[in-house]
Order: structure tokens, then sequence, then C-alpha cells
């Protein structure tokens, strides 16, 4: 055993042992946690606006401090930028985190002196848990990668702007720099198909033991190797263990990764973003993700069909149920208040808080009221590919709106590692699969107001040739699982396969 994975044995008991400790306690934390962001938040601007001084519990802060979004926040942010102290939080925030928005464009999320621990710890403590729980620690010996954006930074106002994964890069400890690949210099590259051919040089012939990312483009990685080597990534690497994943959804990935790996690795999933690191996989042997309870973040959870409402309902950890589908809406040390992330959630459990992550707020298709969500889209394809022995590679949905009773459909446009025999009976698999998932979307299909789902077939790398076209392959850009407008579906077709239509 070498020095690295021998002394990171008894810190990663300690760190578990007080992670166990602090999930016992999450009601009380939470409880503390707000407190103590109403006491330094009623010297900001934000705190007098709010008049959070006579806020005196969780009733009178949900009076006082509305659910916002970014273009709600985005006045503030904008002062900020201008070089204004105490907006949000104390003093200036030490960075800024540069984020493309669905609808507000570019979005600059602050993270401040106090919450850079939340992102940095969190990663730390989803390694330490695994290793406590597992005893494996010989990959802190080998090299490890992080898939990132580039750590070159921009200055707002003197404050240090950019992606978050660039911001965190220059937090990685001084003992694990010399495990960290790519290279500081490949990690600045910006054209992700340099980068990655710059990757893949640099790591083919270490040994790589760690390798975390986004998965679509954890996929691409892999894809570029074994093109290089002829290899399976398994055996190209035959000490790499563990896959940390987190951005999106893991299962429609699953399969193609560990067919490129050959076998089975342990894998850690992370629920990061810019405005915390919110979640993480604390255990091998457990459904879902421990909520992040004791670190600078007060969680609020909104019943996911009442997000849009005017006054909609909030609860705190004390009254979420398992089971329920919440927009998730955070409170931080960062200057956060009432913020809502985009993502949506539900509990796998309360004792103790473990989560799961269903999808995007704005990722729904509710073109005749079904409110179709991504889990329920994702359970529905890779059950049928399952019972198919089918992969499949990337997927969306949009609806079809045309004239006439009957005649409207959700088109899923899916790009397959090997088409099945038949779409047509394929696509009718996935669409009883989602009528048994949504009684809505049911109730439709027996109406006759929608005629069952159909399927395009996307030609081998087609999403990434469309993400290429739009400027954003690689680094945190996902592709949405779910539109409620044609706008990417109409996009797709350029690299759909027009005879597959069913």
């Amino acid at each position: 055993m070498k020095l690295k994975s021998f002394l990171a044995k008894p810190f990663a008991s300690y760190v578990h042992k007080q992670i166990r400790r602090s999930s016992l306690t999450a009601l009380q934390d939470q409880d503390g946690i707000l407190k103590d962001l109403l006491k330094a938040g009623k010297a900001t601007q934000f705190g007098a606006d709010h008049k959070l001084s006579e806020v005196a519990n969780y009733d009178g802060f949900k009076q006082a401090v509305p659910v916002r979004d970014y273009e709600g926040f985005k006045p503030y942010i904008e002062k900020i930028k201008d070089g204004k102290h105490n907006v949000l939080w104390k003093g200036k925030p030490i960075y800024l985190a540069k984020t493309s928005g669905t609808t507000s464009g570019v979005k600059y999320i602050p993270i401040t002196k106090d919450s850079i621990s939340n992102h940095i710890n969190t990663a730390r403590n989803a390694l330490l848990t695994y290793m406590a729980e597992t005893g494996n620690t010989a990959f802190a010996d080998g090299k490890m990668i992080f898939l990132s954006g580039s750590p070159e930074l921009e200055r707002i106002a003197g404050i240090p702007t950019g992606r978050l994964s660039g911001i965190v890069n220059h937090h990685i400890p001084a003992y694990l720099r010399r495990n960290q690949l790519p290279s500081y210099e490949t990690n600045c590259l910006e054209d992700w198909e340099t980068k990655l051919d710059a990757i893949v040089g640099e790591t083919i012939k270490q040994d790589m033991t760690l390798i975390s990312g986004i998965p679509p483009w954890v996929q691409m990685y892999f894809d570029r190797l074994q093109e290089k080597s002829g290899k399976k990534v398994g055996d190209l690497f035959p000490n790499f263990s563990v896959l940390v994943h987190g951005g999106v959804a893991f299962e429609p990935y699953k399969a193609k990764l560990l067919q490129s790996i050959g076998r089975n690795v342990a894998t850690i999933e992370t629920f990061p973003a810019s405005e915390g690191f919110f979640a993480f996989q604390d255990s091998q042997n457990a459904e879902g993700l421990l909520l992040n309870t004791a670190s600078g973040i007060f969680f609020e959870f909104v019943p996911a069909a009442e997000v849009f409402n005017d006054n909609p309902t909030r609860l705190s950890l004390h009254d979420v149920k398992v089971g329920e589908n919440y927009a998730l809406i955070v409170n931080s040390n960062a200057g956060l208040w009432g913020y809502n992330i985009g993502d949506t959630v539900k509990f796998v459990s309360t004792n103790p808080y473990r989560i799961a992550v269903t999808g995007r707020i704005k990722h729904f298709i509710s073109a005749f009221g079904e409110h179709v969500i991504a889990e329920e889209v994702e359970w529905s394809l890779l059950k049928a590919a399952a019972e198919e022995g089918l992969r499949i590679t990337e997927f969306t949905v949009a609806p079809l709106i045309q004239q006439g009773e009957g005649k409207s459909y959700h088109e899923w446009l899916v790009e397959f590692e090997q088409e099945p025999a038949n779409v047509e009976a394929f696509a009718l698999k996935v669409d009883n699969n989602l009528r048994q998932k949504n009684i809505y979307y049911d109730d439709l299909i027996r109406g006759n107001i929608l005629q069952p789902l159909k399927i395009k077939t996307v030609q081998k790398n087609g999403f990434v040739e469309y993400m290429k076209s739009i400027g954003k392959l690689g680094g945190q850009n996902k592709v949405p699982r779910l539109s409620n407008d044609r706008k990417l579906a109409n996009e797709l077709y350029k690299w759909t396969k027009q005879s597959s239509s069913v």
C-alpha cells in the first residue's frame, strides 16, 4: 500500500463517522442554518429590502422572502457586477460562477468565502465515504481525471469569473495535484474536440484509477480512447475502479458506459451545481443521494405541481414526504434567498434524508395537460430497451401538434447504438410503459386526443453534431430530455434517418 492510500484510510473513517452523525441531526442543523443565514443576511441590501431583521422563524421568512428564479435575482447580481458590497452577502463574492441559462442567457452565481467549502468539501466527502464503506483506497495512488471547463478566469468588478468546474480546479488539494489529469494547459483549451484529443493523448498511457465527469462527455472520452487503442477502457486502464458522475441522470448512459469499460466499476453519483453542492451518494448499498444538510444551505421544497403558482406551498425538511415530486429551493451563505434552481427531486428516504433527482422544472411536456416529466420518459424508454437488449446513446422528446382529433402525438428522437428490428413495435412498448407511468397521458390516448408516440431515429453521433452546431459541445452542456416546443426537435431533423419515422 502506498502512502496516499494508507493515509486516506483513517481520514476517510473519521469523515464518514462525522457524516453519519450529521445525518441524524439534519432537522436541527437545518434550523440552525436558517438562523445563521438570517443573522448574516440582515446586514445586506437584500436583508434591508426584505426586512430580515424582523424575521423570527421559518413562517416569517416565507412571508418576507418570495421564491425567485434568476430573472428575479438579476437586479442584485447586476449590483454585484457593478462593484457594490454587501448586496446579497457580506462583502463581495470571491467568485462568480458563469453558467448558461435556458431563458436568462448567461447567469452569474455568487460564490463567497463562506460557501466555497460547500463545493470543495462535498466532492471530497463523496470519495471519502466511498473509501470508508468499501475499503478501496488504492485509487488514491493512481491518476485521476476530472473532465471540466477551463480554469482560466476573467474578472468582473475585480471578481474572478468562470465555469464552476474551472473555479473548483483551483482548489484541488496540493496532495492530489500530481495525480490530476489533464494538465492545466489542456484544461484551458476551449474547443471540445481539440481538448478531447489532447486529454486522450495525455491519459492513454497513464495508470488511470478514477474518472469523473458528465456521462455523455465521459462516453465521448471512452469512445475516443477505444478508437485510438483498440481496447476496452477497462483493459486499457486495469486499475480503473471508480467512476464519478453527475449533471444528468445516469441510467440512460449506464449500459453503454459499462459496455465501453468492459467490466463493472464502482460508480458515485453527485448533485453539484453553481448554486451549491446539494447531495452525494454516500453508500454503494442504499438508494439515493444524501442531502447536504449541514453545509451552509437551508433547503425548501415546493410541490412540483405548484411551482408556477403565485403563492406556492413551501416546505422545510420537517414536512417533506417520500415519493413526492418537489422543486428544490435554496437559501445559502453564497447569498441566495428563496432561489429556485430549476431542478426537481423526490425523497427516497427520510431516515436519513436521501433524494433522487427527477428532472428540470422547465423540461416537461404538457401540450395537452399530461405533464410528462423526465423521470417518466427515462423509465419508459429504458425499460423497453432492457427488454429488447438495446442500448440508448441519447434522446429527446417533443410534442407534435396537428389539426384534427387524435392526430397529435409525442415525437421521440432517439439515437440507438443498434436500432431495434422493428422501430414501430419498440415505440408501442415505450408508449405502453409511459401510459402505465402517467395516468394523464393514458387518459389522452384512451380518449383519442393523442395517438401513441412515434420514434424517429437519429444518426450515429447526431446529438454530438447538433451540440457542435450550436457551440455547446463538451463542458457542462446537456441535451434537454423534454421540450414543450419544437425548436430542438426540428433542428435535430438534420441528423435523423427519415425512413425511420413510424
